[in-house]
């Protein structure tokens, strides 16, 4: 029973604390161009992003395989798991290209180079696009746990 609150607590606060680091690093990646000096912020919200992820698909992996809320079959079998799975995989599709762009930053960062943030416009509407898509993943979990759509 303590591990099942447990889990539950660790995957919603994955899913806040992402929720606020995606939305920050669209705001800051916004304002890059503009103002170099929020780089710092940009990264840090990344940072976030990507711990959050961790815990988010971690916790909610161990949900999943060992049964501690139903049984894995009944999430298998209900479409509005996948769907939730569809808009997880989506994200982290999206993910790829900032991904690997805020990765070079930081590298280039390390080794005292001036980093080109002319990419972070796209960046910042894709990061807005995963923020709704998490949004609509809200909304399907909240469809799943009150047995919608089966």
């Amino acid at each position: 029973m303590l591990i099942r609150w447990a889990l539950a607590v660790l995957h919603l606060m994955g899913l806040g604390v992402g929720l606020g680091a995606i939305w920050a690093r669209a705001r800051g990646l916004e304002r890059i161009q503009a103002q170099p000096a929020v780089m710092p912020q940009v990264l840090a919200a990344d940072s976030w992003w990507g711990v959050s992820a961790l815990v988010w698909i971690g916790t909610g992996l161990w949900r999943l395989l060992a049964g501690t809320e139903k049984a894995t079959a009944w999430y298998l079998g209900n479409p509005v798991f996948w769907t939730k799975m569809g808009l997880l995989l989506l994200i982290l599709v999206l993910e790829l290209l900032p991904m690997i762009t805020l990765i070079r930053w930081r590298v280039g960062l390390a080794k005292g180079h001036s980093v080109d943030p002319s990419g972070a416009g796209l960046l910042a509407r894709i990061s807005y696009v995963q923020t709704g898509l998490i949004v609509l993943m809200v909304a399907a979990a909240t469809a799943l746990a009150r047995g919608f759509f089966q």
